[in-house]
């Protein structure tokens, strides 16, 4: 951000974070977000008000330059008339992003864009005019994006040649003497509120987390949700095993999931 914040002739530098579905692609990007957000505030003050430091769009399918624009303009409430064209609500953005002082530009779900397609390669090249005419850092999500047509032809090197490529892989168990998922799952439950609920356990059961969820930080979310759902509804209060395995997850885990044989003094749930 240092770097693209004093860079003016070119196409500032970007991030372009990918991996599968359900990696925490957008879980990280929020993140991201937010402590540049929460930095920009500790570090201005009262002087902060009125600006907005991070943006945040979604890109829509078959997007057009059109509706990307207008997505960018939704997101600050910008106000876009019916006859308005492209130019001008591009024109419209660059301005108000300019003056609120917007220095992060989160763009999820850039696996949607082909620039091999006319709108797709429309919507890249407004793209490209917003890195340059807007003094912000963009940071990219998508799906497995270098096996999509997003790095493909003269486009695709173009943003190749501009971005970071960041590989959000699913958490391994052990990584060397670390254990990252077992860290995730501590730093999840310290979140927790419920009553009843024992400290420390959900660490303890990192290893089945991990077999039941592959190590995807969407699907152990989804899970630890649930389950803390459920505890909160049945008055309970407290994540057990067997509130988790009575939670049916996402078809990506659940098909990963295959224990080989349960103990019979497990107590499991009928669906």
């Amino acid at each position: 951000m240092i770097l693209g914040r004093h860079q003016t002739v070119t196409a500032r530098p970007s991030l372009i974070v990918t991996g599968p579905a359900g990696a925490g692609k957008t879980t990280a990007l929020l993140q991201v977000g937010r402590a540049c957000h929460l930095a920009h505030t500790r570090r201005h003050g009262p002087a902060a008000a009125g600006q907005v430091p991070v943006a945040y769009v979604l890109v829509p399918p078959a997007a057009s330059a059109k509706t990307l624009a207008t997505e960018f303009a939704r997101y600050l409430g910008i106000p876009v008339a019916a006859g308005m064209s492209q130019a001008q609500i591009t024109n419209a953005v660059c301005h108000t992003y300019t003056t609120a002082k917007v220095q992060l530009v989160m763009i999820d779900e850039v696996h949607r864009l082909n620039p091999r397609t006319t709108t797709g390669a429309q919507s890249a090249d407004l793209i490209k005019d917003l890195t340059e005419r807007i003094g912000a850092t963009f940071v990219y999500a998508g799906i497995d994006v270098t096996t999509t047509p997003l790095f493909t032809g003269v486009r695709g090197a173009q943003l190749a040649g501009r971005t970071s490529l960041i590989d959000c892989a699913a958490f391994p168990a052990r990584l060397g003497d670390q254990k990252p998922f077992h860290d995730l799952v501590k730093a999840m439950e310290s979140a927790l509120d419920l009553r009843h609920h024992r400290p420390g356990t959900l660490p303890q059961l990192s290893p089945y987390l991990h077999e039941r969820t592959a190590g995807r930080i969407g699907s152990l979310a989804r899970l630890i949700r649930q389950a803390a759902i459920t505890a909160l509804i049945d008055g309970t209060e407290r994540i057990t095993r067997t509130t988790l395995e009575a939670v049916r997850l996402d078809h990506l885990a659940e098909q990963h999931y295959r224990p080989h044989a349960r103990p019979r003094n497990r107590i499991t749930s009928t669906p």
